[in-house]
């Protein structure tokens, strides 16, 4: 249904141009929209109307026409003024209403459409068959983008996220719940890569340009059919959990790059427990001091290069063996060792997996 303040902005045009005072009342006489104050005196005579077999007719001075909606009458509009002019206007301003109402429908229906498909709430079949009826291709490349924000609930960030990509009719722009803006992407030109990621960006700046703060992205992969497009929309969901907890410093993150964090962020809280207790005993890897850490997070940053990480620590290259020779001796795990490295890395993630779980449930 399309709302009172859309009928509002369109009848205020209309009037400028016009230069006709017009009225828009439900079937019950009940005023939506109107250009004049001195209308609502007209709710009587357009509820008669309403109730007559005319399609228009001028009573005490005003015109009154029929707007339907798929031959069920849903609007009265009133034109103030009489005579032939009156008439031929008021015929214009009722179809362009009549025609806004069909596009309305069609992108209720579409964005329907799109949430059920997100949603998996489709069976194959349906999901063909709906998409030929609303003429939308199922062969093309598309991607889901999720665009989260710190006040979703209280902005709308979903309009202008429909403003900001209104130009590419093949795009759609719904969301499925009230934290998470979703934009499934039409990628049938250009480098579809490239195009993501310019998209991503753009939609941010655009965003914190509008006063919207706290605005973080994230997409899924390309796909190339239809029915695809909810295993797009599950892995952009998945990158955007994934990556508040690795990528914490990052706005945009793709599914792509979540390397082992996918893996990770997908296991259960009592076998992460499990795994540091054995690899740690009643320790836990992040309980060294700043210093430690430092070292060992930029060691790993450099491959495991000694030298370059002593050079980008400002240290001795010898102070850089002890400290690593004393987290040998209180974990057991030499760093320097390929093995051990890997291990001591995927403990720090579960260790962070498991703090941001725990922050989720309270």
């Amino acid at each position: 249904m399309i709302s009172n303040q859309i009928l509002q902005s369109t009848i205020d045009g209309l009037k400028a141009i016009a230069r006709l005072d017009l009225c828009v009342m439900d079937t019950d006489g009940k005023e939506v929209a109107s250009t004049a104050s001195d209308m609502e005196s007209c709710a009587g005579a357009a509820v008669e109307f309403a109730a007559s077999p005319a399609d228009s007719q001028e009573i005490q001075g005003y015109r009154y026409f029929k707007i339907f909606d798929e031959q069920q009458l849903e609007y009265i509009l009133i034109a103030g003024g009489s005579g032939e002019d009156v008439y031929t206007l008021g015929k214009m301003v009722a179809f362009q209403i009549q025609s806004l109402l069909v596009a309305y429908k069609e992108r209720f229906d579409k964005d329907n459409f799109i949430k059920n498909l997100l949603l998996d709430n489709l069976l194959l079949v349906d999901i063909y068959s709906r998409a030929k009826k609303l003429h939308i291709q199922t062969d093309v490349k598309r991607v889901a983008i999720i665009i989260e924000t710190e006040n979703n609930k209280d902005s709308n960030v979903l309009e202008l996220m429909r403003t900001y990509f209104g130009n590419n009719s093949k795009d759609f722009i719904t969301a499925v719940d009230e934290n998470n803006v979703i934009v499934v992407k039409d990628l049938s030109e250009g480098d579809a890569g490239k195009e993501i990621d310019k998209a991503a960006k753009s939609a941010e700046a655009y965003l914190r340009k509008e006063g919207i703060g706290g605005v973080r992205i994230s997409y899924g992969t390309i796909v190339g059919e239809i029915k695809e497009v909810s295993r797009s929309y599950k892995e952009a969901k998945m990158a955007l959990d994934v990556g508040k907890i690795f990528f914490d410093e990052r706005n945009i993150v793709a599914y792509s790059e979540l390397g082992i964090g996918r893996l990770i962020y997908q296991l259960p809280i009592p076998l992460c427990k499990m795994f540091i207790k054995e690899i740690f005993g009643g320790k836990s890897p992040d309980d060294f001091d700043e210093e430690t850490l430092t070292t060992i997070s930029k060691f790993f940053e450099n491959s495991l290069n000694v030298s370059e990480t002593s050079r980008q620590l400002f240290i001795h290259r010898n102070t850089l063996v002890y400290r690593l020779d004393k987290l040998q001796k209180s974990t057991g795990l030499d760093l320097r060792v390929f093995e051990d490295a890997i291990t001591f890395k995927i403990a720090l993630m579960v260790v962070k997996y498991m703090k941001y779980m725990e922050n989720f449930e309270y």
